[in-house]
């Protein structure tokens, strides 16, 4: 399905267009039936072929930052030459996906190739690759990935906040409408290739909004997002000033996956705190309620390619490099570290480790030696060279302090490396330390625990047998994503050198059996959760999110505001001049009117209402023809006091327990309960969770109780909420009361009590009378009101009514309903 909002959706994104190139649309393949890519040539063809479309192969799509491509000039002819990233996560994520998957990849080349060469280029790589390049201009490059990327979400995301103009750079919008614009050109580019039953799968924070782009477009695509740093709290979030924009075009997706269930968490709480959701846990499974939608969140940390480790382990210069390390080395105990060169990484934190770990033991001088390994920094600026500064300043003091003529305690190898070489030193060091501050994933422990679990030639290059035991130690970050899969680590604080100091001391001094039983409880959870194992995962994961997918769906909202709206198979959109028409062909008519976020909105301060709805109702209420309810949960007090000037206005009080006709009749009083004793069990119990809850309240009815909750903290509010409920089961059990959860209450009420069963009850005294409506209207906005719909159309459909009315069951706000019969749309009356 195709839903239609604005022309220019990327100017209501951003507050402006952008002036950018067009992307070449440079493959020259359309598609013409659903699910087959055919060559527009071959469709003019009159070869006498069938016009039957083949049979379809399932379709994955991977969008990135980045295509997993080498990209190379030759010298000699200037021609581009392009070879596959073998050791790239998108291309080794396919081992998880069926033989039978065509996979597409979409994203942005590591070189920049001139504009008259995009065409061939593109062509080339979807011909022989199955990429799909998007080509940014470099100065929008720039501000997207150098700017909003790096300067603001990714120090963000890790817990870095701009207090200061010297620490980090402040939110610019100019920055961020480059960043809408880049995701817009990636979604142009995967709208060239799409098909509405294809499996998109967006990786991580540089593509955040792009989910809206293709939502809006394909409202049934099954589409998939997954964040491979962390996810802040949402005290951290919540300073980001597009903050709202970026939740909601995440929640456009049907599977949101990260690494660790904080992440999950952390989100979780910034949808509950910032849009005001709730989320469920079923069956293994979290569901995020969304517009009718379900969001599942997937927790799943990624995992690494064990034959591509091994396969390298196996190579001749990676044997080389292992024995020359071990004769370098030899009678020294190695520590190895590989991290980027960035102000996260904590890589100074762990040499001042290292320095206090041979001051506190001089026997280890001259015997250990921690090689770190730095990769080239994914980013610029003051931050990256004060740490590269901090970092060589810190090194070169403690081989000063601790070092001697042929040993330096810390060897920094600061330049590109051959992968083998670095795998060489994974296999040789006696222990692996991560230190970082805060990072998404870290995949350096994974790597580490295979390389030491070695293969035969490497154990001989070691000079072990095979029957020979298989040794490890990793102290890792507990600020890392890779932290709770690796049980059998030494866990540390970053920040307490003391304690990371201990933490060596300890790796070197654990007994070989104890080695022994950690690494092999490492390398059975890394062998069989490796990145075959996450994609397939997601994948399954995703196709099961989207297995009923959107039946019924409607598309609303401009710019980054789009969403999707689920409806049920009953859903019929109401029209005005439907309505119009129905009322003025009726003489009995029957209207009943929820009262908050009805009448009066949710969130409004003054509860009593307006002077205009006041007018409305008695408009309505002085044609001889109507009948007009206001049923709600409020007291009968309250409501008498705000329509009194409605004098033949109709009114159901406390869900039904009090009704009264008009201004001037008495209140009927439902015989349900009259013994209220359970109220003296049932209100201490509030009481405590209202003094342990601030901003909770108790609301005292006639007939019942509600614990109120909306001021809270809105964790800590539901958190409550759900202990209150189970309490109060408990206490209440043997009475004859329900206890139900609302939209941020907790009530107790008597059985049998509802806004249906009154409804029902002025229906059948009305059809009594001899004057049974042939229209009726029920307007609410929440989950009791739903109830209202349900039962109002069961007795409608009774036989005992000569005729069936006309019945319009509306419910208030732009969400899904779920009435049997007719319902709309409308703003708050």
């Amino acid at each position: 399905m195709t839903s239609r909002s604005y022309s220019s959706f990327l100017g209501l994104a951003t507050g402006e267009l952008l002036d950018l190139p067009v992307t070449p649309k440079a493959v020259s393949r359309l598609m013409n039936y659903p699910g087959v890519i055919s060559d527009l040539k071959s469709e003019k063809s009159n070869d006498g072929g069938s016009d039957t479309p083949p049979i379809r192969r399932e379709r994955k799509i991977i969008v990135a930052n980045m295509l997993p491509l080498h990209a190379q000039r030759d010298a000699e002819t200037g021609s581009w030459k392009f070879t596959l990233d073998e050791d790239s996560l998108l291309v080794q994520l396919k081992d998880g996906l069926s033989s039978e998957t065509e996979v597409l990849y979409v994203g942005s080349l590591k070189v920049d190739v001139e504009s008259q060469e995009q065409e061939d280029v593109s062509q080339k790589l979807f011909e022989e690759f199955g990429c799909v390049p998007t080509f940014l201009p470099p100065d929008l490059h720039k501000k997207f990935y150098h700017g909003f990327c790096k300067q603001q979400l990714w120090p963000l995301f890790h817990y870095m906040l701009p207090i200061s103009s010297d620490h980090g750079d402040r939110f610019n919008r100019s920055l961020w409408h480059s960043y809408v614009s880049a995701n817009k050109i990636f979604a142009d580019r995967i709208m060239e290739v799409i098909n509405q039953d294809d499996c998109v799968w967006v990786h991580d924070y540089h593509l955040m909004v792009l989910p809206t782009f293709l939502r809006k477009r394909f409202t049934r695509v099954k589409l998939g997002f997954f964040l491979h740093s962390p996810f802040p709290s949402s005290e951290i979030y919540r300073t980001l000033p597009v903050r709202d924009e970026i939740l909601k075009a995440l929640l456009n997706c049907d599977l949101i996956g990260f690494h660790t269930f904080d992440y999950a968490r952390h989100f979780l709480s910034c949808c509950s705190r910032m849009l005001g959701l709730d989320y469920e846990c079923k069956r293994g499974y979290i569901g995020l309620e969304y517009f009718g939608r379900t969001i599942y969140i997937k927790i799943l940390p990624v995992g690494i390619h064990l034959g591509r480790l091994e396969s390298i382990l196996n190579l001749p210069s990676t044997i080389n490099k292992a024995r020359e390390i071990q004769e370098q080395y030899k009678g020294k105990k190695l520590f190895l570290g590989v991290d980027d060169m960035d102000i996260f990484k904590g890589i100074s934190l762990k040499l001042l480790a290292v320095e206090n770990l041979l001051k506190q033991n001089p026997a280890m001088q001259g015997k250990l030696v921690l090689i770190q390994i730095v990769n080239p920094a994914r980013s610029t600026g003051k931050d990256v060279q004060e740490t590269k500064r901090e970092t060589y300043l810190t090194a070169k003091r403690i081989n000063e302090t601790y070092g001697s003529s042929g040993y330096d305690p810390v060897v920094l190898i600061d330049h590109p490396i051959p992968l083998s070489e670095k795998v060489a030193f994974y296999a040789m060091a006696e222990c692996c330390i991560v230190n970082a501050v805060r990072d998404g994933m870290n995949l350096v422990p994974y790597e580490y625990v295979v390389c030491r679990q070695g293969t035969k030639a490497m154990d001989e290059a070691r000079g072990t047998n095979g029957d020979s035991p298989h040794l490890s130690m990793l102290v890792v970050s507990e600020f890392i994503g890779c932290s709770p899969s690796l049980s059998g680590a030494i866990r540390v604080n970053p920040w307490d050198i003391d304690a990371v100091a201990d933490a060596l001391n300890s790796a070197l001094n654990i007994h070989n059996a104890e080695k022994q039983l950690r690494h092999e409880k490492h390398y059975k959870y890394v062998s069989t959760h490796d990145v075959g194992y996450w994609g397939r995962s997601f994948i399954q994961d995703l196709e099961r999110a989207c297995k009923e997918h959107y039946r019924r769906c409607w598309g609303i909202g401009f710019g980054l505001g789009f969403r999707v709206i689920v409806l049920s198979q009953n859903f019929r959109k109401l029209s005005i001049s439907h309505i119009i028409s129905a009322y003025n062909k009726t003489c009995r008519r029957a209207i009943f009117l929820d009262y908050d976020g009805t009448i009066v909105p949710q969130c409004s301060i003054m509860k009593a209402p307006s002077p205009e709805v006041i007018s409305v109702l008695n408009d309505l209420c002085n044609d001889p023809k109507n009948t007009v309810f206001i049923v709600s949960g409020r007291g009968r007090k309250s409501l008498s006091e705000w329509f009194d000037p409605c004098e033949k206005l109709g009114l159901a009080a406390e869900h039904g327990y009090f009704i009264r006709w008009s201004r001037t009749s008495e209140w009927e009083i439902s015989p349900l309960l009259a013994d209220f004793d359970w109220k003296r069990m049932a209100e201490p119990v509030m009481r405590l969770y209202t003094e342990t809850t601030d901003g909770s309240y108790i609301e005292t009815k006639e007939s019942a109780l509600v614990w109120h909750h909306q001021d809270a903290d809105p964790d800590f509010g539901s958190c409550q909420a759900k202990e209150l409920l189970d309490h109060l089961e408990n206490v209440l059990a043997n009475d004859p009361v329900v206890v139900k959860r609302g939209q941020q209450i907790v009530e107790v009420k008597p059985q049998g009590l509802s806004k249906g069963m009154a409804v029902q009850k002025l229906l059948s005294t009305v059809a009594d009378n001899g004057k049974a409506p042939d229209f009726v209207m029920c307007i609410g906005d929440d989950r009791s009101d739903e109830d209202m719909f349900e039962d109002i159309a069961q007795f409608l459909s009774s036989p005992l009514l000569p005729a069936v009315p006309e019945f319009f069951a509306c419910t208030v706000g732009r969400k899904p309903s779920k009435p049997s019969t007719i319902w709309m749309i409308l703003p708050t009356l």
